[in-house]
């Protein structure tokens, strides 16, 4: 008993020694020095990822993208400043924003991003402003969920062609390529393959809107994967403003089996010559030089082809035509009609869309991974 109470004794003076004592953190000299400082961000600033962009002709230093998730930022001072003017009407993911070529104050701009990859965003449609971006307006077309190009008439800002993608995860039929020609009151499908193909890019052949050619693509998310290319894919062109289509995707030169995304443009200043970049084991970029009827191979490098489903878009400057810019991961350019390339230094990686000055190639405004810039 005796030895019990004085193992008793010992721990009650031992758990009182501890209770007295303070435990003191070792000082951290760290945060006291900067307990009282304020952070502020002093740049480089980044405008998250854009997948579209478009300039004003009249306006030098008047400039737009499209957010992935913020929607539409115009600057009117070459991009020192952006000013969301989308907020309020609408917002989120942009596929594509233009311009009318006959009016800058008439813009179009259509929703769910065009940067498809293993996240992405829909969006809801096709609005329009004709009041300089003061207002806005919905057209319908909300079930394409990604617009991928919007073409405006060069005269006519009523007559609009769109091509959409459709369903990522699953068939629908409002996909394809849209043609109005009343300001977006009623929509007419002018090219539709199947409820599982999408359009992934749409150009008019500068100066005479009867004339365009469009890629068509079968793309598929799933939870667990991106499918890009099958049945369906292909590229088409049409020679009265795109009542009908014909595939030219069996002319001579051009690679066979099946396809996955398409992205083409044509020369301005030589509307023979069409480029056509193809997502195919035998693809690369494709020339013709006699408005598609033959192709041929200039290039199946890996830079302009890496991750075909997120990039595959290709440029021509409006004065020469064998100067080429393609979007991937570099912004990459092309002195010799697209058999070599060199990159281009920008201020960011993951190029998406680009737009040129039709009448001075040395201005245009380039979308990527970190916003918009403009040279």
């Amino acid at each position: 008993m005796k030895k019990l109470l004085l193992l008793a004794t010992i721990i009650s003076v031992s758990t009182n020694t501890l209770a007295q004592k303070k435990i003191v953190p070792p000082v951290d000299a760290d945060s006291i020095l900067l307990s009282q400082v304020k952070y502020r961000s002093i740049g480089p600033y980044r405008g998250g990822r854009s997948g579209a962009v478009a300039g004003d002709m009249n306006q030098k230093n008047t400039f737009y993208f499209g957010a992935t998730g913020g929607g539409i930022w115009k600057t009117i001072d070459g991009g020192s400043n952006w000013k969301n003017i989308s907020d309020k009407y609408f917002g989120g993911s942009i596929g594509c924003v233009s311009v009318a070529p006959s009016d800058p104050t008439i813009l179009y701009v259509g929703e769910g991003e065009s940067t498809l990859r293993g996240n992405v965003s829909e969006g809801f449609g096709i609005w329009h402003s004709d009041d300089g971006d003061r207002s806005w307006r919905n057209l319908g077309l909300k079930d394409t969920r990604h617009i991928i190009r919007i073409i405006i008439h060069p005269k006519n800002p009523d007559i609009v062609w769109v091509a959409a993608v459709g369903h990522l995860f699953g068939p629908n039929t409002e996909r394809g390529i849209f043609k109005t020609t009343d300001g977006g009151k009623i929509w007419k499908k002018v090219l539709y393959v199947n409820d599982k193909t999408a359009c992934s890019d749409l150009i008019m052949e500068p100066g005479n809107p009867s004339v365009s050619y469009a890629g068509t693509w079968r793309i598929q998310r799933t939870p667990y994967s991106l499918e890009s290319g099958g049945d369906g894919g292909g590229l088409w062109k049409t020679m009265d403003g795109g009542q009908t289509w014909k595939n030219i995707s069996g002319a001579k030169g051009l690679p066979k089996g099946l396809w996955g995304i398409v992205g083409v443009t044509v020369s301005p200043s030589n509307t023979d010559k069409v480029y056509a970049l193809i997502e195919n084991p035998s693809g690369g970029m494709y020339k013709s030089n006699d408005g598609g009827e033959s192709w041929a191979l200039q290039s199946s490098s890996n830079d302009i082809r890496q991750r075909a489903w997120y990039y595959t878009k290709v440029f021509v400057d409006p004065k020469n035509e064998n100067l080429l810019y393609v979007m991937n991961v570099n912004f990459l350019k092309s002195t010799d009609g697209g058999k070599n390339y060199k990159s281009v230094n920008t201020p960011h990686g993951d190029h998406h869309d680009l737009w040129i000055d039709p009448a001075d190639g040395n201005r245009m405004i380039v979308a990527d991974d970190g916003g918009a810039q403009i040279s």
